[in-house]
């Protein structure tokens, strides 16, 4: 009894002496009590800490999303246009001539349910401008720049009447013009007029040669999508022609020689892409002609780019120095030939350039229908360089005749800039004048001194319409090797910028004012082809 006794207490002590401490296997494996304790506590629930990457990740991943659906949304709405309703005999019928900056802008912005809109335009789309000179070597496709009428048009609430046709005709006292059917396909009616109640006119102007001989027959333009083509195709012609076996050292020189005509920013421009379509793809592609090839730009003014800062002109003077762009200024041209220009230089010598392509770029002038409207306005139209016009860019002389964009003569320079702004300014006037004849109407049925009075001062204030007012949103210009200059309205002053963060921002600048997604996409693709691929040095 004695034995089991002690075992028995043994037990007790051995179990007791356990439960105080943890077993050799527990404390080999880290589970002891304490570590147990610690492990509970460990889990238990507690308040999580966000971190900036975190949240940074989240905005990016959904933001990507929302873009993606957005762009996604814009596409289908683009390809799937609303129901129209029908032209309305009880409104009136705004009729617009030319698919430019001005006019297009005018019907992306007016409202359709107040009028009735016809356009007329010898060309079925719009086209970017400002990008143009990169068609002429390849760095952009013409297609990516071109915006068709109908595919705003159609976006409309009500059905515009659109027509691939000129405008010859204008008369203010019928109020009617006659279009012309110019392609060169032609049905059995090749003529027809169509009557208006407001014209609005807009077709740009015509390249500006001041009466020099052979411009028009040797020179090329840069103002159509048939220019660009025009160009590219001569520029692959002159260096094809330069790598024909045989030719002399001198012809060489010549075909090789391009010759840009104005210093604005066209000519710039023009030069600054050709410069880059040498370094970076004839280089690789002719390298027994790359040395050989040389650019010249002519400016009968003091220096480039007059609308720029001092700055910004010497900054793009030392840079096409770099890029052994040859700059001639106080250099005037008199005539030209089918292979070398005659020059008067600053002394007043005359000297020859001999050139294999000529880029004329030189300013604007008149179109012949602007010029037929004026001489039926003696009186008032005595402004050569385009339409005379009132604050509000009615026609002076006539009440329902509208002018804007570089067809009208406005203190303002013509830029697509002007041109868009005047266009969104007069769709909002029209607007405007339908809310007052709505009012009127409206005062005269009011049967009460009191609803009558509270219609005559909204009347007074529809009545009220602003001027134009031109806001300046800076002057871009692309001066090559992927620099670009910038002069932007910053406080009292301007802020000028050069370089090549300057280009990234000339680049999302043009992006964000084409007229579409559509477009958007196209030029941004046609970017990243250039930096993967290069440029297509194909003739056509």
């Amino acid at each position: 009894m004695q034995a089991a006794s002690r075992l028995a207490s043994r037990g007790s002590t051995a179990l007791l002496r356990s439960a105080r401490q943890p077993s050799s296997t527990f404390a080999r494996n880290g589970w002891g009590a304490q570590q147990f304790r610690l492990n509970t506590t460990a889990s238990s629930p507690q308040p999580k800490k966000t971190s900036k990457w975190v949240i940074l990740k989240n905005v990016v991943k959904y933001g990507l999303v929302a873009s993606v659906g957005y762009g996604a949304y814009v596409m289908y709405e683009h390809r799937h246009p609303p129901a129209q309703e029908q032209l309305d005999p009880s409104k009136k019928t705004i009729v617009v001539l030319g698919s430019g900056w001005a006019s297009t802008s005018f019907l992306k912005a007016v409202d359709t349910d107040h009028y009735n809109v016809v356009v007329v335009s010898p060309r079925n789309y719009f086209l970017f401008t400002p990008l143009l000179p990169s068609c002429t070597v390849g760095t952009i496709d013409v297609r990516s720049l071109v915006e068709p009428v109908r595919f705003i048009a159609r976006h409309k609430s009500r059905e515009v009447k659109v027509y691939e046709a000129e405008c010859t005709e204008i008369d203010p006292e019928k109020k009617q013009i006659t279009i012309t059917d110019n392609s060169e396909v032609k049905g059995s009616a090749s003529v027809s007029q169509i009557p208006y109640d407001y014209l609005v006119i807009g077709i740009g102007a015509m390249n500006q040669t001041f009466g020099i001989k052979g411009v028009e027959q040797y020179g090329c333009f840069l103002k159509e999508v048939w220019d660009a083509q025009k160009i590219r195709t001569k520029l692959m012609d002159c260096i094809e022609t330069a790598a024909f076996p045989g030719q002399s050292s001198e012809e060489i020189d010549r075909l090789l020689h391009m010759v840009v005509v104005g210093g604005g920013p066209t000519g710039v421009e023009y030069a600054a892409e050709l410069h880059d379509f040498l370094v970076d793809d004839l280089t690789a592609w002719y390298p027994e002609l790359a040395g050989k090839v040389k650019i010249t730009l002519v400016e009968a003014l003091p220096n480039v780019l007059p609308a720029f800062s001092k700055q910004l002109i010497d900054y793009t003077e030392s840079t096409f120095k770099e890029q052994n762009i040859t700059i001639h200024t106080k250099t005037m041209v008199k005539e030209v030939r089918e292979k070398e220009i005659v020059v008067q230089r600053p002394d007043g010598t005359a000297d020859t350039i001999p050139y294999g392509l000529l880029v004329w770029a030189t300013g604007n002038t008149a179109r012949p229908l602007v010029r037929n409207l004026m001489a039926k306005f003696p009186e008032t139209q005595t402004i050569r360089r385009g339409l005379a016009v009132d604050d509000w860019l009615r026609l002076a002389g006539s009440e329902n005749i509208f002018a804007l964009g570089d067809a009208s003569a406005t203190k303002y320079a013509p830029t697509a800039q002007v041109a868009a702004q005047q266009g969104k300014y007069l769709a909002r006037i029209f607007t405007q004048m339908a809310n007052r004849d709505k009012l009127e109407a409206e005062a005269q049925m009011a049967t009460t001194e009191e609803e009558r009075s509270k219609k005559e001062r909204k009347l007074a204030k529809a009545r009220d319409i602003k001027p134009f007012h031109y806001s300046h949103q800076g002057s871009l210009c692309y001066i090559g090797s992927d620099k670009a200059i910038a002069d932007l309205p910053f406080g009292p002053g301007n802020l000028a910028s050069g370089g090549v963060a300057t280009y990234a921002f000339w680049r999302s600048a043009y992006v964000s004012n084409l007229f579409s997604t559509r477009n958007r996409t196209l030029v941004i693709t046609d970017w990243l082809k250039k930096t993967l691929l290069g440029r297509d040095i194909s003739r056509e």
